[in-house]
């Protein structure tokens, strides 16, 4: 599958104009104006072509564009496992880089023997719990998703609530 196109230019195909509604000034009160659109970094627990996680992280990066949100999707293809080698490393560095760019996260995994992916897990392994005296994900809003076939549970998206990078957010 090739990459789509960032921003997204085909529109939102499977979602009705009907009823979506886009965010206003009035509608949504932050404490100070800013002076860009709204970051999100998207991090996915999958490394197939034809992964759901990664469908569904696209679809969410759609919305957010939809809703003047600026996205960047993290290619976990080439990052190590954590404790494999050092913090240094370009892909390492590209995702902590990628998490302190960020005012918001989401997180999309498959549930896999009942937790995340070791993809998902490793890239959430590599988000220090500090840097300095600030944590990576700290003061970012953070959205939990999860796919799952058939009659399969949501402990993936629970266990990701429960991980401390998550609970720092």
């Amino acid at each position: 599958m090739d990459k789509p196109q960032q921003p997204f230019t085909d529109g939102m195909p499977n979602l009705s104009e009907a009823h979506f509604e886009m965010p206003t000034s009035e509608r949504v009160l932050a404490p100070a104006p800013l002076d860009h659109a709204p970051r999100f970094l998207i991090l996915y627990g999958s490394l197939r072509e034809r992964s759901f996680s990664r469908f569904l992280a696209y679809e969410a990066a759609r919305l957010l564009e939809a809703m003047g949100g600026e996205v960047r999707i993290y290619d976990a293809h080439g990052l190590p496992l954590p404790d494999d080698t050092t913090a240094d490393h370009p892909k390492v560095q590209e995702l902590r880089q990628l998490s302190i760019w960020s005012e918001g996260q989401v997180w999309v995994s498959p549930e896999r023997h009942g937790n995340l992916t070791g993809v998902m897990k490793a890239q959430v392994d590599w988000l220090p719990l500090s840097e300095g005296s600030v944590r990576p994900t700290q003061g970012r809003t953070l959205a939990v998703m999860q796919v799952s076939g058939g009659s399969q549970s949501f402990n993936a998206s629970s266990r990701a609530r429960r991980t401390p990078s998550a609970t720092a957010i």
